[in-house]
């Protein structure tokens, strides 16, 4: 008789995957499936996550069956897949960009919920790098007024800390984002990350503690070592011990037990509330201890493949990103061309209205000049009509000699009046030749403007026969763009495919001669792992699979997670399974293994320009700042801050002197 299904659920950072398991299956069985499911090769960092009956956070062991574990009674069975260990260095050492992507959003969500406490001004730089992971390039055309309105960008308590409204905090996060012109969505969420590992905060996991007085503390458990925290403050540690300083540890109920490497010193001991919580921060030191270690060794032969493979595909990344970049220039230079043309165009054709103007005033001229000439002819016909009657008069004056005097004088007023007029008319010829003059130059000039006119028009026909050719270029290059694009999501999306379906068939099929019922490993859905492939080439941020059982198939045992073999970091999963209550760490060969991180810098001390910048948006927001909304972290961030220190500066200083030294400091403490 087959065993009943169980459902699960199992919530990645960006994924929704469901499987049906059966109550034999381990809890490595479904950890293999779920990386294989989201392509995740560097699975030493991960675990899978549940809350307990007793509503506890905690994580699932591997080698034990799922059932028999403290799980809620509820269907389908709820867990999340979670980074458990961080790396030291997120730019040295994460090689997949799947693994990337994931501990982008699991830090990213961190800050915004306040889990890790953020600087408000870096918040604005974190939010600007999140929009460049999410959409790319800042476009003005695209990114309009209040695109961010709806964005969770920044921690509730940095948006009630300042008098500032949605819009002004958009101004200041476009600022920053339109500067990351180019960068690749896996470097955004690089230099994300990058900024957020130089927090305090980050990948600490915080357990109350007392010491043998008594005194209320915090124990920082992370990749770096063990660091004791006073009870009011999280964010700056007091005492450290470095990895490298413990030889083993152990724990006896609530009584946690540290032997440090140094034989002169005595044991460093401290007390947890609960049993329960000395198993997590036992499993804890387990596997941050031997990550610890493995980083200060040489990468396994397995470890190198994957950052020859990882480089590899990063290449072919770059170089489809600059193949784009050049598509992308092209567009944008013949958009440019193109836009010259069409004002070249708009000009032409406005000139050429106003040379059909011109046209029509020249045809008015001409047609003046006309009625001016024919003035012009009756007026010099006038004039010469009264110049003979003139010259009449004059000579019948010149031949009455016997004319009386009273007819003389008569005679001799009306050739003054004849002469009065000639002078007048004359005058009026004069006016009139001038005025033709002028009209004939208002001619030869319309006639230059009609002649400039037809070279204009032909020039811009000619033009716009070139851009009729461009036009076709352009429509040639933004096909190949819109082709780059496709591709280069493509290769995006590549990086969060799932794995494919008939290799995992492969791992999971039947083995010969076995009658067992597949009880321990899930098939994926065909159809399901389709969708899913869909959903990621469209870009979603969530996606659901659906894994089935295939009961009619078997298999002998289940298969091993991929990157295990032979990688060097199958102990470090150790800590997901049962585990004594004496564990030991650093033997004397490792003891003086170098540490790396008490000579690091941020990478905002490494980068002055930022800092500056980011001090001066400080300076900006502190004018806005509600003073009653000021938090304690807001405090004592400010004071380290004053006094000069940073997170790496601090481990320097917790870490002076020796290890006994250090144990009598913590025994100390009040």
């Amino acid at each position: 008789m087959p065993e009943k299904s169980v459902s699960v659920r199992v919530t990645t950072m960006d994924a929704e995957l469901e499987f049906a398991i059966q109550s034999s299956t381990t809890g490595k069985q479904l950890f293999d499936q779920v990386v294989k499911t989201i392509g995740l090769r560097e699975i030493w960092y991960f675990g899978l996550q549940y809350t307990d009956t007793k509503g506890y956070v905690t994580w699932l062991k591997l080698d034990k069956k799922i059932v028999n574990q403290d799980l809620k009674k509820e269907s389908p069975l709820q867990f999340k897949f979670r980074a458990k260990f961080y790396p030291e260095d997120v730019s040295e050492e994460i090689i997949q960009d799947v693994t990337l992507r994931l501990f982008y959003l699991q830090v990213k969500e961190a800050i915004l919920s306040d889990e890790i406490y953020c600087p408000p001004e870096t918040t604005v730089l974190l939010a600007s790098y999140a929009m460049q992971a999410r959409y790319g390039d800042f476009s003005p055309e695209m990114h309009r007024k209040g695109f961010l309105t709806n964005e969770r960008l920044m921690p509730e308590r940095v948006r009630e800390q300042y008098k500032l409204s949605a819009e002004q905090w958009e101004d200041k996060i476009v600022a920053w984002w339109s500067e990351h012109r180019c960068m690749m969505k896996e470097d955004a969420m690089l230099e994300y990350l990058k900024i957020a590992q130089d927090l305090e905060m980050y990948g600490v996991n915080y357990f109350e503690i007392r010491n043998k007085k008594g005194s209320e503390l915090w124990l920082g458990v992370d990749a770096l070592g063990l660091n004791i925290y006073e009870k009011a403050d999280r964010l700056t540690p007091k005492i450290g011990f470095p990895w490298s300083e413990i030889r083993n540890i152990s724990f006896n109920d609530k009584k946690f037990v540290i032997k440090p490497i140094d034989k002169k010193s005595r044991d460093f001991i401290f007390y947890a509330p609960r049993l329960r919580i000395n198993k997590r921060i036992l499993a804890l030191c387990m596997g941050n201890h031997e990550l610890y270690m493995r980083r200060r060794k040489p990468d396994t032969i397995e470890v190198q493949q994957m950052r020859a493979q990882a480089r590899e595909e990063r290449q072919q990344k770059v170089a489809e990103r600059e193949r784009l970049q050049r598509e992308i220039a092209a567009r944008e230079a013949a958009e440019r061309k193109q836009k010259e043309y069409e004002d070249r165009l708009m000009e032409m054709k406005k000139e050429m209205e106003r040379a059909k103007q011109e046209l029509i005033d020249a045809q008015s001229t001409i047609r003046r000049l006309e009625d001016s000439l024919k003035e012009l002819q009756g007026a010099q016909q006038e004039l010469a009509k009264r110049e003979e009657e003139v010259e009449k008069l004059g000579r019948r004056l010149k031949e009455e000699h016997e004319m009386d005097i009273n007819e003389k004088e008569k005679l001799e007023e009306e050739i003054r009046k004849r002469e009065l007029e000639i002078a007048s008319v004359r005058q009026e010829i004069s006016e009139k030749d001038a005025q033709t003059r002028r009209l004939q130059e208002e001619v030869e000039e319309a006639r230059r403007r009609q002649q400039e006119a037809s070279e204009a028009l032909l020039r811009a026909t000619t033009e716009a026969m070139q851009h009729n050719k461009l036009h076709n270029v352009f429509e040639h290059v933004e096909e190949n763009y819109t082709m780059a694009n496709g591709d280069y999501k493509s290769l995006l999306a590549r990086t969060v495919l799932l794995t494919d379906v008939a290799a995992n068939s492969s791992n999971l099929a039947t083995t010969a001669g076995s009658s067992r019922p597949l009880s321990n490993v899930a098939m994926l859905n065909r159809t399901a792992d389709v969708k899913t492939k869909q959903s990621l080439k469209q870009g979603q941020s969530s996606s659901r699979v659906v894994v089935a059982l295939k009961s009619d198939e078997s298999v002998a045992t289940a298969p091993s997670s991929p990157c295990l073999q032979d990688s060097g970091y199958s102990s470090v999963l150790e800590d997901y399974c049962s585990f004594p209550k004496r564990v030991e760490l650093t033997s004397d060969e490792y003891a003086n293994v170098p540490q790396w991180e008490i000579e690091r810098q941020t990478a905002l001390e490494r980068n002055q320009n930022i800092q500056d910048r980011l001090d001066a948006l400080n300076a900006d927001l502190e004018k806005m700042r509600d003073q009653d909304k000021v938090t304690q972290y807001d405090v004592l961030h400010m004071e380290n801050k004053r006094a000069g220190r940073d997170k790496y500066k601090t481990l320097r200083q917790i870490r002076a002197g020796n290890t006994q030294r250090r144990i009598d400091q913590f025994e100390n403490m009040v």
